[in-house]
């Protein structure tokens, strides 16, 4: 049974951290998430008793530090369900994660002519590296439309696909709408005409059951930061066949197995290729134990929590004359406003109360040519939120003409 109260006993925030004397509601999840202790344990762990490097050393802590490093690794792989551990590729997020493959497989196989579709409701890190891929290879950047509720159908995505189509690179859950993209159906369709689908997975992967071999993703991109794990790190998922054709974007120690001064370099294989120098060992390792917590806690647990805390706030939010819902029917992120207030005017008011919001363009900068408004309030739940929560952030919703108190009161 999902004990919500349990859970929260393992966040040292949820127990002390005050905002304004108010204790921390934390509501801004989609920009990183809150770590349990056995996160930090891990790495303190780490840092304390067994600090080598990984790879580099003949002796017993060295060696103590690939196991974990290898473990990690595991972990994340049988967590998304990976076919093999060797498809996982560590970054320093997944902005590292999109850039690797914009730049690694897309710079290099995309021509003059060929088209790259992407949706209007993207994040930068799977917008600003197309862009510049497209520069470079002479390649068209092309979107998908959304429909009136914001979502990509299999109907919009057809009607996008053409014979110059070589690449799609969608989110798989979008970081302001929120909604879950055919992400199974794209990948069939697409395979059938040989297009090569990328996933952004920050905003699903923390959330949901991921299987990639079910699903057929040729690439999908992580953050740790997102699923209660360290900032700094993250994973690029790729078929093997692929990473073995992604040229790295970076060189140096552990990548290659030799070189000359003639300039004549061998590489690894995949993963190692990817990973050149001293990577985030500790940011590895706790990766790795905040994906144990979350299988520990089962992830369609975590899903089922999270919808029914959503549908419990959609229900109050719509009940109030003085709010604006824009994505009532997502499973993702709640975006919204209060009327006739600037979103960060209004987050400042739930900052006064202890309520941590996003607002802003949520690093989706296009997306205004569908919403039709720059700034919006975003509320991004998780694991450890609660029905009690919702109530105090709505009734500070209710106060969203008090604003100026906020600064003045």
């Amino acid at each position: 049974m999902y004990n919500v109260e349990e859970i929260r006993k393992d966040f040292p925030m949820l127990n002390g951290i005050k905002m304004h004397g108010h204790p921390l509601i934390y509501l801004d999840n989609g920009a990183t998430t809150l770590k349990p202790k056995v996160v930090a344990d891990e790495v303190y762990r780490y840092l304390t008793t067994y600090s080598g490097n990984a790879h580099r050393g003949d002796y017993d802590l060295s060696h103590q530090v690939d196991e974990a490093y290898s473990q990690a690794r595991h972990d994340i792989a049988t967590f998304i369900n990976a076919a093999r551990d060797e498809e996982i590729v560590f970054t320093s997020g997944s902005t590292d994660a999109l850039n690797l493959v914009a730049y690694g497989y897309g710079a290099t196989h995309l021509k003059a002519g060929d088209e790259v579709l992407l949706s209007v409701a993207e994040h930068a890190s799977n917008t600003l590296p197309w862009f510049d891929v497209a520069n470079m290879t002479g390649a068209v950047i092309k979107y998908i439309d959304l429909d009136e509720k914001g979502r990509i159908t299999m109907d919009n995505v057809k009607k996008a696909v053409n014979e110059h189509t070589k690449i799609i690179s969608l989110a798989v859950v979008t970081n302001v709408l929120g909604y879950h993209i055919p992400l199974r159906e794209i990948c069939a369709y697409a395979h059938e005409r040989g297009i090569i689908v990328i996933g952004d997975g920050a905003q699903s992967v923390p959330h949901n059951v991921t299987d990639v071999q079910g699903d057929d993703v040729d690439f999908l991109a992580m953050s740790a930061h997102k699923m209660l794990g360290p900032t700094g790190i993250g994973a690029l998922y790729g078929k093997y066949h692929l990473l073995e054709e992604m040229k790295p974007t970076r060189y140096g120690g552990d990548s290659n197995a030799r070189y000359n001064k003639d300039g004549e370099v061998s590489l690894k294989n995949p993963p190692t290729k990817f990973e050149s120098g001293t990577q985030n060992i500790e940011g590895v390792i706790g990766f790795g134990a905040a994906v144990r917590y979350l299988m520990n806690i089962g992830m369609q647990n975590i899903h089922d929590h999270e919808l029914e805390l959503r549908r419990y706030a959609i229900d109050k939010l719509l009940a109030l004359d003085n709010v604006t819902v824009y994505n009532p029917e997502s499973t993702g992120a709640i975006t919204f406003n209060i009327k006739g207030v600037f979103a960060q005017d209004a987050a400042s008011l739930f900052n006064t109360y202890g309520i941590a919001v996003r607002a802003g363009e949520h690093c989706a900068k296009i997306l205004d040519n569908y919403l039709g408004i720059k700034a919006t309030l975003r509320v991004s739940l998780y694991l450890y939120n609660t029905k009690e929560e919702i109530d105090q952030f709505i009734e500070v919703c209710k106060k969203g003409d008090d604003w100026l108190d906020a600064f003045f009161g």
